[in-house]
């Protein structure tokens, strides 16, 4: 079946005339025909075509910049790698690698017997991070108070000022340091606490950790196992480890050793054991051995402390010595300090008062006038001396103690009644005139070493007051010999009599016999300098006659008897200049001596500075002193009585 088209069929195009061509070759439209198209107009109804620009300026555009960035980067890249490449390796290892300092541990300080005196431990530094306490962290507002009522007990700081250090005002502060060298039972107190309360907190979600933002650093602490025993001589160390005062300071350089330092990379503030790290280890400190004896130093100090509280005076200072070495044994202080515990000293005690102070030493110098009459021949120890009551030289009336008839003494009455006047005129012999006398005093003064530091080199030493005999004032011409007018620290006065125990020759003093490495290899002090003084037979005659003074009735010593043994020394009291005045204020008494007379080894000098209840004289308060630690010292250093009898030479002649 043939199927029907409904489209209607192509119409025929009837050709007609025709038209005639248009100018060109385009032949005109004829009747019927439709108008021509323009150019550029779409015909009706074919889709519009939008046509693209070219791509090429487009991707010309991109390209040169995507050339422009990566040659910035090419070069930035040859400037980290090739032109700064040093620089920035630096700070690469700066930041990757840290550097801390490893302490060295300072040496101890131990007395003769190897008995430690001063010695250092572990400790630590307490320290927080305040921001770990804020409420963000701890979910609560009062974390800083929680914090400081659970230290402030444990480290002995006062509340408020914890919460204060802990809430600082700068909200960024990361580190704080709440207490120094903490021992390390306080840091266990503080880790055990810390430890109780994450576990509670773990179960109980009303409890938090408030220390959970406490640490410590490791330190150490120099601790002093005798307390304020020798602190005069240790001195103490700072908060900063170095030495403040005495022979922590002045050996310092010997004590401290060199710090070391440990290099090691890091990453999140943890090490990284496979970087590898380069330490320097620290060179421990030197162990210093001193003169001085633990025992008898307690002892000396025991000693001056209880008869400075008794006589309610300023206070008093001690000194024993070997008497043919020079090495000091003890040397006390009263009142003194704990180098441990700075808070709690007096601004006043601290430092070495028995080198420290200068004072008139009175009647104790005048065993360096009788020294030097005998030693020029002037007198002898039986030449007779009348002694008057009053004695007038330049303007003044000179008179001793106590007033007295006319005495009729030998030199070594003198000596032994400690006689001002016969002492004057004595010394008046050593020249034609004063003025040559003088002179010759003032010689032998000086090789007895004063004026002069003693040879310790210990800080804030003083070297006492002795003006040349030709600045000597009128009074001072006469005063000077028995000890006035002249000033001297107290190891300088016991000095002249370990120079006439020792047949005279003078030993500086030493407080260090030497140090000790880690391998006990032990170096000696260098040896101390020898000055003869006067000679041996002048010793001799003076120690005889020093004996009077203690041994014989009319003496002034006879407190410092020791039963067994004969003992040799001088009282002195004298007036003493007030230091906050600068005038004369109360007194300065004294005892110095040394035993046995007949084989020395052992001097001790005693000082009270302003006795205000009792006696004030010298043989009196420092008398029993004297005999109290001589007594320890020659049981101590086992010396035995030598059993001779006391030379006993007359102290009086009949006119």
């Amino acid at each position: 079946m043939t199927e029907v088209s409904d489209r209607e069929p192509p119409r025929r195009r009837v050709p007609g005339p025709a038209r005639p061509a248009r100018p060109g070759g385009r032949r005109a439209p004829g009747p019927g025909a439709r108008p021509a198209r323009r150019p550029g107009q779409p015909r009706p109804g074919t889709p519009r075509t939008i046509r693209l620009g070219s791509p090429r300026p487009r991707l010309r555009m991109i390209g040169l910049a995507l050339t422009l960035v990566l040659a910035a980067f090419v070069v930035r890249l040859l400037q980290v790698q090739a032109v700064d490449a040093g620089t920035y390796s630096a700070k690469a290892e700066q930041n990757r690698y840290v550097v801390h300092t490893l302490p060295a541990e300072r040496g101890g300080i131990s007395d003769r017997n190897g008995v430690a005196l001063a010695t250092t431990v572990d400790s630590y530094d307490i320290t927080a991070d305040p921001t770990m306490f804020t409420r963000e962290q701890l979910k609560v507002g009062d974390g800083p108070e929680q914090a400081a009522a659970l230290l402030a007990p444990i480290l002995g700081l006062d509340q408020e000022d914890l919460v204060d250090t802990l809430r600082p005002k700068n909200e960024k502060l990361r580190y704080v340091r709440l207490a120094r060298r903490q021992t390390p039972q306080v840091w266990n107190q503080i880790k055990d606490l810390k430890t109780a309360l994450t576990t509670k907190a773990e179960t109980d979600k009303t409890v938090v950790n408030a220390l959970a933002g406490v640490f410590a650093d490791p330190s150490s602490k120099r601790v002093y196992p005798g307390g304020d025993l020798a602190a005069g001589i240790l001195g103490w160390v700072g908060a900063d480890g170095k030495g403040g005062g005495g022979l922590e300071r002045q050996l310092d350089k010997t004590l401290a050793g060199e710090d070391g330092k440990i290099r090691y990379a890091q990453a999140g503030g943890r090490q990284v054991p496979t970087a590898g790290s380069t330490e320097t280890p620290a060179v421990p400190g030197g162990n210093v051995e001193l003169t001085i004896d633990r025992d008898i130093q307690w002892a000396a100090q025991n000693a001056i402390s209880d008869q400075v509280e008794k006589s309610k005076a300023d206070g008093g200072y001690v000194i024993v010595q070997d008497t043919a070495t020079g090495e000091v044994l003890a040397m006390a202080n009263s009142p003194g300090f704990d180098p441990g515990d700075l808070s709690h000293a007096d601004p006043d005690a601290l430092g070495n008062a028995a080198l420290q102070d200068a004072f008139e030493p009175g009647s104790t110098a005048k065993v360096m006038s009788m020294a030097a009459v005998l030693e020029e021949n002037a007198a002898t120890p039986g030449t007779h001396i009348t002694v008057p009551n009053r004695l007038k030289r330049g303007d003044r009336l000179f008179k001793d103690d106590i007033d007295h008839p006319t005495w009729y003494l030998t030199l070594n009455g003198v000596l032994a009644k400690s006689s001002n006047i016969g002492t004057i005129m004595a010394t008046g012999e050593l020249g034609k005139t004063q003025a040559e006398a003088n002179k010759v005093l003032y010689s032998y003064l000086r090789k007895f070493g004063l004026g002069g530091y003693s040879g310790l080199g210990f800080p804030g030493e003083t070297k006492g007051i002795l003006a040349q005999p030709g600045e000597w004032s009128t009074s001072q011409q006469y005063t000077i010999p028995f000890g006035q007018g002249v000033s001297v620290n107290a190891l300088q006065a016991a000095s002249v009599y370990s120079t006439i125990a020792n047949g005279g020759v003078r030993v500086e003093p030493t407080l260090v016999r030497g140090t000790k490495d880690d391998d006990g290899g032990f170096t000696p002090a260098p040896e101390a300098k020898k000055t003869r003084v006067v000679s041996e037979k002048t010793a001799k005659t003076l120690s005889r006659m020093l004996e009077s003074v203690v041994d014989d009735e009319e003496g002034t010593g006879t407190k410092a008897r020791i039963p067994g043994y004969r003992v040799a020394g001088k009282t002195g009291t004298a007036n003493r200049v007030d230091p906050a005045t600068g005038k004369y204020h109360g007194y300065t008494s004294s005892f110095a001596g040394f035993a046995p007379a007949d084989k020395p080894r052992v001097t001790v000098y005693c000082a009270i500075q302003n006795a205000t209840e009792g006696s004030y004289f010298g043989g009196q308060i420092c008398g029993p002193i004297y005999k109290q630690v001589m007594e320890f010292a020659l049981k101590t250093l086992q010396v035995p009585p030598t059993g001779a009898d006391p030379a006993r030479l007359p102290v009086t002649f009949k006119p």
